[in-house]
């Protein structure tokens, strides 16, 4: 005797508003960006909120400059030097690009604009953690007592150690996350580490000649 179920038979789950796959198995990218997108939002505030110290002191205020930043840097800006303006103005749009290349690295993009961001992305990161790391080893020898600061900066080494060398290691980690996420979500992964790893070691490059010659 076999007993029948009446019952109601198993639900199916609502597939509405489900992203279709593309022919290649994955599914068709939102408009929305993704969680994983966070480090690139996080770069993106970071290189924003650096932009404002740039324009406020190019305006011609030296608001936060006058106990955090070196004394001939300071009275250039009070004398308003021309060249040293232009380049407060330049710094301020470059952090701005910043802000940008973050916002790029939120969401996957074509081909043709994810080599420029990821090699962007992989610059930015290097270039940051390099200075950050110089300001952070330069406070601690000076802390330490193995390196006698240089006249001008004394009493601003801390302000280099715990303020403006973390800002930059911060700012290099978030860009170089936000980058790492953006490659491994691609489908061109292989091709975007080439650009990444050249934006590395131009930026790299750059820091040893930097670093050698004084410039920068």
């Amino acid at each position: 005797m076999t007993i029948k179920h009446c019952g109601p038979g198993p639900t199916r789950p609502d597939l509405r508003g489900t992203p279709l796959p593309t022919p290649s198995g994955r599914p068709a990218p939102g408009r929305r960006p993704t969680p994983d997108g966070w480090p690139g939002a996080v770069a993106a505030a970071w290189g924003l909120l650096f932009a404002v110290p740039s324009f406020v002191w190019a305006a011609g205020s030296t608001l936060g400059a006058r106990s955090t930043v070196s004394p001939s840097l300071l009275k250039l800006a009070e004398d308003r030097a021309t060249w040293f303006v232009a380049v407060l103005w330049v710094t301020g749009f470059l952090k701005l690009f910043g802000a940008l290349l973050g916002v790029g690295l939120t969401r996957r993009r074509g081909g043709r604009t994810s080599r420029p961001l990821v090699l962007c992305g992989g610059g930015a990161a290097v270039l940051l953690l390099w200075h950050g790391a110089l300001f952070v080893a330069h406070g601690v020898l000076v802390e330490a007592g193995a390196l006698a600061p240089a006249p001008d900066l004394v009493g601003l080494t801390r302000w280099y150690l715990y303020l403006w060398g973390p800002w930059f290691v911060g700012g290099g980690l978030a860009f170089a996350a936000a980058t790492t996420r953006y490659v491994r979500r691609h489908e061109d992964r292989r091709g975007l580490r080439r650009y990444g790893a050249a934006g590395a070691l131009g930026a790299l490059l750059l820091s040893l000649a930097s670093t050698v010659t004084g410039i920068g």
